[in-house]
C-alpha cells in the first residue's frame, strides 16, 4: 500500500527509470514490485522544508523568550 500511494504522490519529474503507469504495473507484482519502486522508482526524499509565514523563523515562528527578556513586557512594569 506504501509503495501504490508513494507513486501517487510523487510528481512525474521524480520518477526514475519508468513511467508512472508502468511503475503501477509493476507494483502490482507482489513483493518484487513495490521493493523496485521504493529502491529504484523513486528519489530519495529530502527533509521537508520550513513553512515560512513572514516572521523569518525556521517554522514561522520567533522563538519563546521569557517575560525578563521581553522588552515590550518590561516596559509595562
Amino acid at each position: 500500500m506504501y509503495a501504490f500511494f508513494d507513486l501517487i504522490a510523487t510528481p512525474r519529474s521524480q520518477v526514475r527509470g519508468l513511467p508512472k503507469a508502468a511503475w503501477f504495473v509493476a507494483i502490482l507484482v507482489p513483493f518484487v514490485g513495490p521493493l523496485a519502486w521504493v529502491f529504484l522508482g523513486s528519489q530519495p526524499r529530502k527533509g521537508r522544508p520550513p513553512r515560512d509565514s513572514g516572521y523569518g523563523w525556521p517554522g514561522g515562528r520567533p522563538p519563546t523568550r521569557g517575560p525578563d527578556d521581553d522588552p515590550d513586557y518590561l516596559r509595562g512594569l
